[in-house]
Parts: structure tokens; sequence; C-alpha cells
């Protein structure tokens, strides 16, 4: 008998298996680089937006300082008592602020030398109202220093956005040299009206203090159009529009009223001073809050980048684990299917083998055969003549049993009848 041939095993592809895994986990590494550079980037631009909303803060309180200053000094040129209870609260602000964030945009010392200097002013203003100018003039030029620094180490002035960047300009430069100059006009034409003498350069001065106060204002409203031609903020052109054009108003009446010294009535020019800060205020506030939504606006818009560049990263990984799983997973069916098909294999082998012991040369198994009785040399002889049963034998005389043919054989040396010839016998028996 012709044995099948066995059916070989596959084992499964180990290489090829390896290699799938080594190559989705290789995936993992521009996936990593790439996320890190984002991740840097994200948290770079996130600190300069946080760290620019610091310098808004800052100067807000900036603006409120502004306005108690040049109120002081206009009083003191006036020959008033100055207005120390406001000039006071609103040094206690901004040095709140500044043990806040004067650390982090490196103003510390000039605020403490502005701090100084507005401690030193008198109380009284002093006989001569020149010196009085003059002194006020040098604290409220260490003022917009402050200004410069707390826009230049915010990062206000490096800002990439076109409508921030024109409101930064606008509230921490322009605005505030627009109220300061407005301050010291008013303050110039209270001192040429008491002063008859030198009147060529006293126009001069003048001249000069209203192109100063003018200059910015016009600088400011460029800024202020082009901001809102630039933004996508829905509220920033109503909003600052009809603040602009109070300000245009009280900035022009204020120049108007400076043009001659001469028939310039100091009380009037005080009023028109202080609605050209109060009109400056109230928009410097505006762009203040316009300036800083935009900036949070910026900073949330930076977070959810964070959380999509997160949720991105993880659905990579998860998606190579599952690249690198699959192939363990089929590796491990295939050697289950392979070990299966071997034991099936096994078990189909062992069914077609030949019985045990009936292989040519291996020796018989089970019971021995029953010993067979040799037969004569001539064969078997002739039948026994049939004969029918006796009825005596309850027998039917006209039928004839089947085991009437068929007789015992006479055991050896036994014989029934010297007529008795006995067909079956063993050879010791003839």
């Amino acid at each position: 008998m012709t044995l099948p041939a066995q059916r070989s095993r596959r084992a499964p592809n180990r290489n090829g298996t390896a290699l799938r895994v080594l190559l989705a986990v290789a995936l993992l590494v521009p996936a990593g680089v790439l996320f890190s550079s984002t991740w840097r980037s994200n948290d770079d631009q996130l600190a300069v937006a946080e760290r620019e909303r610091h310098g808004v803060e800052y100067l807000r309180s900036l603006g409120q300082l502004t306005l108690a200053l040049v109120d002081a000094q206009s009083g003191a040129v006036a020959g008033r008592s100055a207005a120390a209870a406001a000039l006071r609260t609103a040094v206690e602000q901004t040095s709140a602020i500044d043990v806040r964030y004067g650390a982090e945009l490196r103003t510390s010392e000039r605020w403490a030398g502005l701090h100084a200097k507005i401690e030193a002013l008198p109380d009284r203003p002093p006989a001569n109202r020149q010196e009085s100018w003059s002194t006020y003039t040098e604290t409220t030029d260490l003022l917009l220093a402050l200004y410069a620094k707390v826009r230049e180490t915010s990062g206000l002035i490096r800002d990439p956005e076109s409508d921030s960047f024109h409101l930064q300009d606008a509230v921490a430069e322009e605005l505030p040299e627009a109220l300061v100059a407005a301050g010291r006009l008013a303050d110039r034409t209270v001192l040429a009206s008491a002063r008859s003498a030198d009147r060529l350069r006293t126009a001069a001065d003048l001249a000069l203090a209203r192109a100063a106060v003018l200059e910015p204002a016009d600088d400011l409203v460029d800024n202020l159009r082009a901001a809102v031609e630039n933004t996508s903020s829905r509220s920033l052109g109503g909003n600052l529009l009809s603040r602009l054009d109070g300000y245009q108003r009280a900035v022009e009446d204020l120049a108007r009223l400076t043009r001659d010294p001469a028939a310039a009535d100091p009380i009037q020019v005080g009023a028109a001073r202080s609605a050209a800060q109060l009109a400056g205020s109230g928009l410097g506030t505006i762009i203040l809050a316009e300036l800083d939504m935009l900036l949070r606006d910026r900073a949330d818009g930076l977070t959810g980048d964070r959380r999509i560049a997160v949720g991105a990263l993880a659905l990579t990984v998860l998606l190579v684990l599952a690249v690198a799983a699959l192939p363990l997973l089929a590796a491990r069916t295939a050697a289950r299917g392979a070990a299966a098909r071997a034991e099936a294999d096994d078990a189909a082998d062992a069914g077609l083998r030949p019985a045990a012991g009936t292989e040519p040369g291996s020796p018989p198994t089970g019971p021995p055969p029953l010993a067979e009785s040799p037969l004569p040399a001539g064969g078997l002889g002739p039948l026994p003549e049939r004969r029918p049963l006796r009825p005596d034998q309850g027998g039917d005389p006209g039928r004839r049993s089947p085991l009437a043919d068929w007789q015992d054989p006479v055991p050896a040396g036994q014989s029934t009848g010297p007529d008795s010839q006995a067909p079956w016998g063993r050879p010791d028996a003839r």
C-alpha cells in the first residue's frame, strides 16, 4: 500500500511580520518630530499673546496715571494745589501692576525712577510757575519712556496681526503723546497770557506745542482707520469711530483756542484741555478693550490648535499601534491555524496507515488462528447417501431434513458396523 506524502507545515513569516512592525513604529518618528515642532511654535505664540495681554493691562494702569499726572501739572502751572488724592491712587494701582508684571516686562527699574520723581513733586505749587512746568515736563517724559518700555518688552510693538498692531501703536504711543502734548499746550497758553514780553518766542513755542498735539492725533486717526479696515472683529469699527469723532473735535477746539495767545482765555483753554483728555481717555479705554479681546481670541485659537495637535498625535499613535498589532495578531492566528492543520494532518495520516500486524514483515497480532485438521490424501471422497428421517424420529416421510445429508464424523477407532464405511475420518482411522 502506498501512503500519501505528509503535508508540509507552513510556518508564519516572522521576518515579514517584524518588518511591518518596524515600519509602523517608524511612522511615529516623523509624527513625533512634527508634533514637537508644532507644539513649540504654538507654545511660543501662546506665550507671546499672554505677554502682550500683560502689557495691555500695564498700559491700562498707565492711562489712569497719565490723566492724573497731566491734571496735577495743569493745576500746578495755574497756581492751584495738585490733585494729590487722584495721583496717589493712580500711583498705587501702577505699583501693584508692576509688582505682578514688572519682572516679566522688565519695567521695575523705570517705574522705580518714575515713582521717585512723582513722590518728589511738591504738594504746593512753587511761586515760579515756569519751574513747576519744567518739573512736571521731566516727570511726563519719564512716563512716556515707560510707555515705550512696556510696548517693547511686552512684544506689542512686534505684533504680527495688522489690526492689533495698529491698535497698540495708537494706544501705547500716539494717544499718550497726544494727551501729554494737550496738557503742555494748555499750560503754555496759560504761561503766555501771564507773560507779555517776547511774544515772538511765545508764539513759536505755542506753534510747536500745537503741532505736538495735532501730529500724534492725526497718526492716531490713521492707525485706528487702518485697524478697522484690516480687522475681522465686528465690534471694532462701531466702538472706535464714534469715540474717535469726539476726540478729533476736542483736539481741534483746543488747537483753535490757542492760535492767538493774546486773545486766549485760560479758562476756555483749560476746559478744552479737560474735554480733549476725557475724550482721549474714553477712546483709550475702548482701544485697550478691543486690543485685549483680539489677543484673547488669538490665545483661545492657539489653545484650540494645541488640543487639535494632541488629538492628532493620539490618533496617529493609535493607528500605528493598530498597524503594528495587526501583523502580530495575524501571525498568532496563522500559528494557531498551522498547529490545527498539523494536528488534522497527523490524525488523517494515522487513519490511512494499515492496522498493526498487517504490514509486510510485521509480526501478527491478535488471537492465534484455530488449528485446521489436515485433509486425507485422497480428498474428501464421495458424499454420503442422503437418508430420509424415520417417522419415529419426528420427520416427515415426504420431507428430508437438511441435517440428513450430514453425519457427524465417526471418531477414530470406532465403527458403526461392518457395513459402515466412515466417509469422514482421521488418517489414523483408516
